[in-house]
């Protein structure tokens, strides 16, 4: 990344953008893939784990049932007031609070266990953002990822955001994190190790249509995209999502199974 990039002002438009739908029902898709995190890391109880850009608490709700003391950390305040409902529902003593991923709230070291799923990969200045998941990492501490490659549903279905409503060019690509030279890149330095597998998770709709209004009204990038075009290309672009979602659905009956491969990442902080 460049340093003429206007970190504070890309910052703000990923809030107002991740802000501007509910996004619960896409979170409820990835439950599965915050709790394959959790049992791969296995965070024990009363150890201190940290939720980076937490969502509505996916990752920080699943630590909290294994007895850990969790706080989960983003910086869109309506996913921490939704966090905080689910929380108190379910009766799990999370902290949930406001902050940015690339300026964490917190001591270094203060943390035995740093998470993120789907969520720091975004964070434009990407170097400041791994700094800050290792800096408030015990040494010796795990920070676990769970990361989309650059291939397969998920890149194929922002593509097609992107080319209604282009993210800014100097930016390096998020998908980076979902690569081995892109977190040795990231990470390398500090850590005493890396391992990374591919994972699948999928995403489930009563069809492919229903599951493309499921985005349209739940996930604030679609939700954004479609806000910037005129009425004449909703068509288009709705089309252009049930294009992506039917090339990966592997179900053969009029429903919707959508595959996605992902990427889990664990590195150890050098001791």
């Amino acid at each position: 990344m460049t340093q003429s990039v206007d970190v504070t002002a890309i910052t703000e438009r990923q809030k107002e953008t991740w802000g501007a739908a509910g996004y619960q029902s896409i979170a409820n898709q990835v439950v599965d893939v915050a709790e394959a995190l959790l049992e791969a890391v296995a965070p024990g109880p009363t150890q201190r784990v940290l939720d980076v850009a937490c969502g509505t608490g996916n990752a920080a709700l699943g630590a909290a049932r294994r007895a850990c003391d969790v706080v989960g950390v983003d910086y869109v305040p309506a996913m921490i007031e939704r966090a905080r409902a689910r929380a108190e529902a379910d009766g799990l003593p999370v902290r949930f609070e406001v902050g940015d991923a690339q300026a964490l709230p917190y001591s270094e070291a203060e943390f035995d266990t740093v998470l993120s799923v789907f969520g720091s990969m975004f964070a434009p200045d990407q170097e400041r953002t791994a700094s800050e998941l290792l800096r408030v990492c015990k040494p010796g501490g795990v920070v676990g990822l769970v990361t989309w490659p650059p291939h397969g549903y998920a890149k194929d279905f922002l593509e097609v955001h992107a080319k209604y409503m282009p993210p800014p060019p100097e930016l390096d690509s998020p998908f980076r994190w979902g690569t081995e030279a892109g977190l040795e890149e990231l990470l390398g330095d500090r850590v005493s190790s890396i391992e990374s597998t591919y994972r699948t998770t999928r995403f489930y709709g009563r069809s492919v249509e229903d599951l493309a209004r499921e985005y349209r009204r739940d996930f604030g990038p679609t939700v954004r995209t479609f806000a910037s075009l005129p009425d004449e290309k909703h068509q288009e672009l709705f089309q252009d999502m049930v294009d992506v979602l039917e090339r990966h659905n592997r179900a053969t009956d009029g429903t919707a199974v959508v595959e996605a491969e992902y990427v889990l990442a664990i590195a150890v902080r050098h001791p």
